[in-house]
């Protein structure tokens, strides 16, 4: 273990910056450590926020994020950071209103990611998104109301909510510009799979669909498309995606290219004082042979604990963290499971079961080598964890499948 450190920062108290602090402590740091949150809350799970939490299933204790054995640091709330000197190793911040500078020499960076906002500019009252626990508990508290709904973006979180709302036996609408829901996370195969499944719990599917203005003075009526259709609403849940946390990082000197540029370990490429994970972290993956930017919880808070220890070793001798990206999504009843990523496959197959009875298993190639596995039996894919870390020939070989 390194010996210099004796002030380590971890900006951003979600799930990534919080594994990332407990690990610190576990594998024996005893200096000084801060961590700093922009929310009030104490930290706590977000997939929660577009499911169980929204409807109702669970109250806001319920999400709270259990840590795994107690430790001790600073820790600051309502904190916000605002620059970065790297020359003068100092994070400044915004305090509650109240100007803060810590120094450091060692730093993690997990601050996440943010929601897109409209672009269109100022909205009505009632067009909404979802990315903290105050929103979700906004949107619940208007969906007691039993208001018209209509989700605007066909990717996790829009399809979630949109299952949510349904679930609850809500009139909804689900507008997606592009070619399919969840077409950039499972393929276009996967994508029209997903939409059947919305169309046959009595969602509106609009894809390919265009939000060109919203109908209403100051409160939400409705949207028209750009097909000069309109959808009646009391509610706009807008899911456009999110970017990363990274305003605060200009001027720096790190490498900023959709997220904070990584080599495998975790450590900013260019400062050996620095490592970065969660949304906000773009990492090089030894199995993908490129950097990636995963935007889920599983997948956040290894990284996390990748990146604790990678700050703790001399910077040769840091482990490479080539872990396979795993995450889930609930809709309705159906539980769909992903291990590896599918970018660029220039394959796919059915490997058990039939999509239409929502029980399969489906794999994804490229170059002749499996990739990823998507199944919506629970525990599946995990069974298909070595040969996508192989890289095993694609179809599967009988032993796998």
């Amino acid at each position: 273990m390194r010996n210099d450190l004796r002030e380590v920062v971890v900006v951003g108290s979600g799930i990534a910056g919080m594994r990332a602090a407990e690990t610190l402590r576990q594998e024996g740091y005893d200096g000084a450590l801060t961590v700093v949150g922009d929310e009030w809350h104490a930290p706590y799970h977000r997939p929660p926020l577009s499911k169980k939490l929204l409807s109702g299933q669970i109250q806001r204790a319920g999400i709270d994020l259990a840590l795994q054995f107690e430790f001790d640091a600073r820790v600051l709330r309502g904190a916000s950071a605002r620059k970065l000197d790297t020359a003068s190793h100092t994070v400044h911040l915004d305090d509650d209103g109240t100007a803060l500078s810590l120094q450091y020499d060692g730093l993690v960076i997990a601050t996440g990611a943010s929601p897109r906002t409209w672009p269109g500019g100022e909205v009505p009252d009632g067009v909404m998104l979802l990315r903290t626990v105050d929103d979700c508990l906004a949107i619940r508290k208007r969906l007691k109301t039993r208001p018209r709904v209509v989700v605007v973006g066909g990717g996790f979180i829009g399809a979630e909510v949109a299952a949510t709302c349904r679930t609850l036996g809500l009139e909804v609408a689900l507008v997606e510009r592009g070619d399919g829901l969840l077409l950039s996370a499972l393929g276009a195969e996967m994508a029209e799979c997903w939409a059947r499944l919305h169309k046959q719990h009595g969602v509106d599917v609009r894809i390919g669909a265009d939000v060109e203005s919203f109908i209403g003075g100051g409160r939400v009526e409705g949207i028209r498309l750009s097909d000069g259709s309109q959808l009646a609403a009391d509610l706009v849940v807008v899911g456009l995606g999110v970017t990363p946390a990274t305003e605060w990082l200009e001027g720096s000197g790190l490498r900023i290219d959709d997220g904070l540029v990584c080599d495998a370990t975790g450590a900013v490429e260019g400062c050996s004082d620095v490592v970065a994970a969660g949304d906000v972290a773009r990492w090089w993956h030894p199995r993908y042979e490129r950097h990636l930017r995963i935007e889920h919880w599983d997948h956040a808070g290894r990284q996390g604990e990748a990146a604790a220890r990678t700050l703790l070793a001399d910077p040769d001798r840091a482990d490479t963290y080539d872990e396979l990206p795993y995450f889930w999504s609930d809709q309705y009843d159906v539980k769909l499971q992903m291990l590896g990523v599918p970018t660029d496959y220039d394959a796919f197959t059915v490997v058990e079961g039939r999509p239409d009875r929502w029980e399969f298993t489906a794999a994804y190639g490229l170059k002749g080598r499996t990739i990823a596995a998507l199944s919506t039996i629970p525990g599946r894919v995990l069974a298909y964890r070595e040969a996508i870390s192989a890289g095993a020939d694609f179809p599967l070989p009988p032993s796998v499948n």
